[in-house]
């Protein structure tokens, strides 16, 4: 009687493994894809937050617009919200990055009179920017708003310059 080898031959792994790297070729794209649409819906979603808080700031502490990102977080080790630091987003989109983009706040001219308690002066105007950290990989278009609210793209995923956010940009919400 003869013995019979147990196992798979190596015939049987190396079909195995090909079948597997096919799959893995064809959902590695797809997922890819995935991720940089699920960066992108984040960051036009920190872009409305940033713009909500901007509008929020300037009704709350009568100082215009606010003159940073920072000034819009808050405080490091806690405290109550001031108008240096007004708690109305998280720190992670006032530090300036999340979910693959960048982002950036320019404040325009400055407001005549800062209310007491105010370490700077608050902005007349403001632009918002969200630019991919890297283009084709993290996200592929870049964001940006002003005070009017409406959110713009650019397909190239290029820098938006402050005060640049108009047309021919394609408007994707308002």
């Amino acid at each position: 009687m003869q013995k019979k080898n147990k196992g798979f031959s190596l015939i049987e792994l190396l079909i195995v493994v090909a079948i597997i790297l096919i799959i893995a070729a064809i959902a590695i794209p797809n997922l890819l894809r995935a991720r940089i649409t699920a960066n992108e819906t984040s960051a036009v979603g920190s872009i409305r937050a940033i713009n909500t808080a901007a509008v929020q700031y300037s009704s709350t502490y009568g100082n215009g617009f606010p003159p940073s990102l920072l000034s819009m977080g808050p405080l490091a080790g806690g405290g109550p919200a001031t108008c240096n630091n007004a708690d109305l987003i998280d720190q992670v989109v006032a530090a300036g990055q999340k979910s693959g983009y960048n982002f950036f706040f320019a404040p325009g001219p400055a407001v005549a009179l800062v209310p007491p308690g105010c370490g700077a002066a608050g902005a007349v105007s403001y632009d918002i920017s969200g630019v991919p950290i890297t283009v084709g990989t993290t996200g592929q278009r870049s964001f940006c708003t002003d005070q009017s609210g409406v959110v713009r793209q650019d397909p190239t995923g290029a820098p938006i310059a402050a005060a640049a956010c108009v047309a021919p940009l394609a408007v994707i919400a308002q």
